[in-house]
């Protein structure tokens, strides 16, 4: 093609949606981002085909099981784009995918994302990339490489989605599962930050369409807007579950994500125990009580969308939960004993929720 040929190509593109030229600048504003986001291990940088990770990092294990997640952030980014507020988004992208990694004792080694939107705005594209870089510098994970693709026509030009995948290893006999839950654990609950990122078809659906609130209604329950409560970023627990999955006998973990807490915790659970939580040992943040209140939500529907208040749960030798829980703080993670486990006479690997929280 000859060089007088590519501004019609060029434009030809233009013309159907797609600007290429806002492309390149949103990568250029996003290097910064992406450069703090490294490992030793990561070759090359921004702009190859494939990002590359040094596979030899992994010859000190004996048996490196390698460990997967893929996930986005749902409808969470209906209210970013709500709020014009974009560098909070992709902390929670990468809140969702690596703690998926963690509950099996894997450390994150690497990451990718993908972004698809109407029309490339380079610096939401950037803020974006930002909140993912910022989230993986956190979980101490590289972030390899990426991809942004506009969409004319099929997405409105302010509308956006985000998703990602993770790789991360664990020693063979450091995984974490089932098999290793015993009768006489503990299950330490740690605390959420807010929703995280589940939850909120349910949440937009009380607070915009049942309620009428705005984004910028001011909430005496929670002391800032409703928008900034619902934009608050998915705690990551990376490095704190790691330490206590080494240092304790922590025998597994669940991330209590879309489902609540009671069906992500019997994700884990062997069927011949079963697990008692009592509610009673945590107050949920004020924003779980204001969707139960609003939106006239049962307990139990509540309790099957929403975290509620526990963001990740460790099965924990009963001996070892005082060490468990000091070590969670270490990482700035308030956590405490939530319940135990038994023998389960119905052979069903039940979680039960019993009790009530203070003031509810």
């Amino acid at each position: 093609m000859s060089d007088s040929a590519a501004p019609t190509t060029q434009g030809a593109y233009a013309r159907a949606g797609v600007d290429i030229h806002a492309a390149d600048k949103a990568v250029d504003l996003m290097k910064a981002s992406i450069e703090r986001a490294r490992r030793p291990e990561m070759l090359g940088g921004l702009g190859g085909f494939a990002g590359l990770f040094d596979a030899s990092a992994l010859t000190s294990y004996k048996r490196p099981l390698l460990a997967t997640s893929t996930d986005g952030v749902g409808t969470k980014v209906a209210v970013a784009q709500m709020m014009d507020k974009h560098d909070t988004i992709g902390f929670d992208l990468v809140g969702m995918v690596v703690d998926d990694l963690v509950v099996c004792g894997a450390e994150p080694l690497f990451m990718t994302d993908y972004i698809a939107t109407g029309k490339v705005v380079p610096e939401r594209i950037a803020a974006i990339v930002k909140g993912i870089a910022d989230a993986c510098v956190e979980a101490g994970c590289a972030l390899v490489g990426g991809e942004t693709a506009e969409h004319p026509g099929l997405l409105a030009p302010d509308e956006y989605d985000v998703a990602g995948a993770t790789t991360g290893v664990v020693e063979a006999d450091m995984l974490l599962g089932p098999g290793r839950v015993r009768p006489g654990d503990v299950v330490i609950a740690m605390a959420a930050s807010g929703l995280h990122s589940n939850g909120y078809s349910l949440v937009r659906h009380v607070f915009f369409t049942e309620a009428g609130w705005t984004v910028d209604r001011q909430v005496d329950e929670l002391g800032r807007t409703l928008g900034e409560e619902l934009l608050e970023p998915t705690r990551i627990y990376t490095k704190a579950g790691l330490a206590i999955a080494r240092e304790t006998r922590t025998h597994a973990m669940a991330h209590i994500t879309g489902g609540g807490l009671a069906n992500n915790l019997a994700r884990v659970m062997p069927v011949e125990l079963r697990a008692t939580l009592d509610r009673a040992t945590w107050t949920p943040g004020p924003i779980f009580d204001l969707v139960r209140k609003v939106g006239e939500v049962s307990q139990p529907d509540l309790e099957a969308t929403l975290n509620c208040g526990v963001g990740m749960v460790a099965l924990t030798h009963a001996d070892d939960a005082d060490a468990a829980i000091a070590r969670l703080a270490d990482h700035g993670i308030t956590s405490w004993v939530a319940g135990e486990v038994d023998v389960d006479p119905d052979q069903t690997g039940t979680v039960r929720l019993v009790g009530q929280h203070p003031g509810w």
